[in-house]
C-alpha cells in the first residue's frame, strides 16, 4: 500500500474524513470517564513511535498527539530546532530518512509549506501536517468533530469566519468542497484567503462568499469562527491589528447568526482582540471541546495514515 500522508484534508478525502470522524466519536465515547493517559481496549498502535518534530512553538498540538498516541498503545517523541540537529542547518531530506528508520510516523509542525512536502517526499512512513503557514488540516477535523457533537449535520452548514484569511480558513475552504457546507468570509482588504482554495471549495460546490459586512457574513449563521490576528511571526502587527478590529468577534455580531449557533477558536485566543469575552465564556462557545477533540481527531488521522482505518 502506497505511504498515507496528510498533509492537507484533500489527501484523504471526503470519504476517509467522515470515516475518522465516525471513529472519533466511537473512540471517544468508550472511553469515558477512563483516566487520560489509559490505552484504548483494543490498543492499535501498541509498540508504535510518532516522531513529532517542531520548529513553531504549541501547546494542544503537541500535547494532543503524545495523548493520541498513549491511547492508542503507542509512544511518542520530540525534536525541536533548538535540540535537534534541524537547527544547526541538517536538512529535511535527511531527518525524513533518519526518522523513518526509527518511527513508524512523523508529524512536522513549522512554517514554510514546502517543508512538510519535503518531508513527506523523503519520508518512507507517513508524515502529517501539525501546522504550516499555508494550512492546518489537523485542526479542521476536530472542528467537524466538534460540529458534529454539537448536532449539526455538515451538508449546508452555514459558516461564518471573522479575520484574518489563514491557513486554518484554507483548511475550513478545503472542508467546506467536500463535505458540501457554506462558508461566508469577512475579512478587511488585502487578507482575504487564497483564491486557489476558494475556487477549490466552490467546485466541490461550496457557496463561498468574501465580504467586508460582518452583520452579512453572521446573517443566519450555524458556526461563527474566528482566530488569533496576528499569528507566530508575523510582521507588521500593529498595521494589521487596526485593520482587524472591526471584525471582532462580539454578542452585537453574535445576535446575527442562529439562536443556537456555535462559537469555534483554535486557540490560543487573545479574548479582547478578535473575540470579547463575553462571547468567549459565553454559553456559545465551545472551544475547550474543540480543543479536546484534537486528541479523538489526531487518533483517527493516525489510524487512517497507519492504514488502520
Amino acid at each position: 500500500m502506497p505511504v498515507r500522508h496528510f498533509l492537507d484534508l484533500s489527501d484523504a478525502g471526503a470519504d476517509a474524513l467522515a470515516a475518522m470522524i465516525d471513529d472519533a466519536q466511537r473512540r471517544k465515547a468508550a472511553r469515558a470517564d477512563w483516566p487520560k493517559g489509559r490505552p484504548d481496549a483494543d490498543a492499535p498502535l501498541a509498540g508504535h513511535v510518532l516522531g513529532m518534530v517542531f520548529e513553531k512553538n504549541s501547546t494542544r498540538t503537541r500535547v494532543s498527539f503524545d495523548i493520541a498516541m498513549r491511547q492508542l498503545g503507542g509512544s511518542a517523541l520530540v525534536l525541536d530546532s533548538a535540540s535537534s540537529q534541524l537547527g544547526r542547518g541538517e536538512s529535511i531530506a535527511d531527518t525524513a530518512r533518519v526518522l523513518s528508520r526509527m518511527c513508524d510516523v512523523i508529524m512536522l509542525r513549522t512554517g514554510d509549506h514546502a517543508k512538510a512536502e519535503g518531508m513527506a517526499h523523503h519520508a518512507t512512513v507517513p508524515v502529517i501536517n501539525g501546522l504550516t503557514d499555508r494550512s492546518h488540516p489537523c485542526q479542521i477535523v476536530a472542528d467537524l468533530l466538534t460540529v458534529i457533537e454539537q448536532g449539526k449535520p455538515l451538508p449546508g452548514l452555514e459558516l461564518a469566519w471573522f479575520g484574518d484569511g489563514n491557513n486554518v480558513l484554507h483548511s475550513v475552504l478545503e472542508a467546506a468542497g467536500l463535505f458540501k457546507f457554506n462558508v461566508r468570509v469577512a475579512t478587511p482588504a488585502g487578507y482575504e484567503p487564497e483564491a486557489e482554495f476558494v475556487e477549490r471549495a466552490r467546485a466541490g460546490g461550496a457557496q463561498v462568499s468574501l465580504t467586508s459586512d460582518t452583520a452579512a457574513a453572521a446573517d443566519g449563521a450555524d458556526v461563527v469562527v474566528t482566530d488569533t490576528w496576528v499569528s507566530m511571526g508575523q510582521d507588521h502587527a500593529h498595521n494589521k491589528l487596526a485593520a482587524m478590529a472591526p471584525y471582532q468577534v462580539n454578542e452585537r455580531l453574535m445576535a446575527h447568526a442562529k439562536p443556537d449557533a456555535r462559537f469555534l477558536h483554535c486557540l490560543p485566543a487573545h479574548v479582547g482582540e478578535e473575540v470579547d469575552e463575553a462571547v468567549f465564556e459565553g454559553p456559545q462557545s465551545v472551544v475547550f471541546d474543540e480543543a479536546e477533540n484534537r486528541i479523538h481527531a489526531q487518533k483517527s488521522i493516525l489510524l487512517w495514515c497507519l492504514g488502520r482505518l
